[in-house]
């Protein structure tokens, strides 16, 4: 499944997001068989249905342009489901392990399996937690399944949101490190955005005994700063987090997508200038994007950020003319 996803015609964040979800089952499973991943015979996750569930979810957000998704506590529902290895209780046992760390709703809402393996590892690679205690809402999409509960909608709702304000309470975490060795610094870096943290930052410091460190600072929302102090402990090798609480002022942002040839595109952060403050529209290709459409087009990334930069002031201008 792996390879499939990385020979795939898609974006770089689509498939790192796709590739973790299937190692995250491929690692349940391996728990709960006693085996190594790599020796799992995934009966779901080899399933077609399965490979269209993660990647046409994981690649559905991006085109719609989602900056973060958030969860309320995921229903698992109750009772026994039909497995290939018999009959198991609700939830399954890979589905528990895929939801380590995530708020459930205790029983229920419906008689059966309501979040499966493939849909808890979607959870963990797609939402940033619980969604802010404010939001302004934007509009609500509906899917239905085939089931048809007695008392409840077999229906997943989507709603979709803006922040309320552009200022909002923020958790500053931060720690001193002489004992990591840098080429795990990224590896850190990367476990902490997955639990959630908003922004992360390195530089050296001089630390006691003349020792060379590097200084550690992660944002979060106030709801996620636990967790990413809980991966901030177990991915470093810090014995303690000092964190306080900070309010950030933002910018007001949005997304546009601009292709560069067919079947290579690069998503456009656009940044507005605060209302009546005479500033103009900031814009800044995604990185990533940038690095995969380099590659498929055999460009420097340079080159292809400056061209995605001059499409977007053009797509930009012209909406504010229409």
């Amino acid at each position: 499944m792996v390879q499939l996803v990385e020979g795939a015609t898609l974006s770089a964040a689509v498939k790192e997001r796709a590739v973790r979800a299937f190692r995250l089952l491929g690692e349940a499973e391996g728990r709960v068989h006693g085996v190594p991943a790599e020796r799992v015979h995934l009966h779901e996750v080899g399933a077609v249905d399965a490979v269209l569930d993660i990647v046409g979810a994981i690649e559905g957000f991006e085109r719609l342009g989602v900056d973060a998704v958030y969860n309320w506590p995921v229903a698992v529902g109750t009772g026994w489901v039909e497995a290939a290895h018999g009959r198991l209780p609700v939830p399954a046992p890979a589905t528990t392990i895929l939801l380590e760390g995530v708020e459930v709703a205790s029983g229920g809402p419906v008689e059966g399996e309501a979040t499966t393996p493939t849909g808890a590892a979607l959870v963990r690679v797609l939402s940033a937690g619980p969604p802010p205690a404010r939001w302004r809402m934007i509009g609500a999409g509906w899917g239905a399944g085939q089931r048809d509960p007695q008392h409840y909608p077999n229906a997943l709702r989507i709603l979709v949101a803006e922040p309320a304000t552009e200022a909002g309470s923020v958790t500053l975490l931060a720690c001193d490190l002489d004992d990591l060795s840098p080429e795990y610094v990224e590896p850190l870096r990367q476990a902490l955005v997955a639990a959630g943290a908003l922004d992360v930052e390195t530089w050296p410091v001089q630390m006691k005994k003349g020792r060379t460190g590097f200084r550690l600072e992660a944002l979060a929302a106030p709801e996620l700063a636990d967790a990413v102090a809980a991966a901030l402990f177990r991915h470093s090798t810090t014995a303690g987090v000092r964190r306080w609480s900070a309010e950030r002022v933002t910018l007001a942002r949005r997304q546009v997508t601009v292709r560069l040839a067919p079947r290579v595109e690069v998503r456009v952060k656009v940044l507005e200038p605060p209302e009546g403050s005479g500033g103009a529209v900031r814009l800044k290709p995604e990185y990533d994007d940038v690095l995969a459409a380099a590659e498929a087009l055999g460009l420097p990334p340079l080159e292809v950020a400056r061209t995605a930069q001059r499409d977007a002031e053009l797509l930009v201008a012209q909406t504010k003319e229409s």
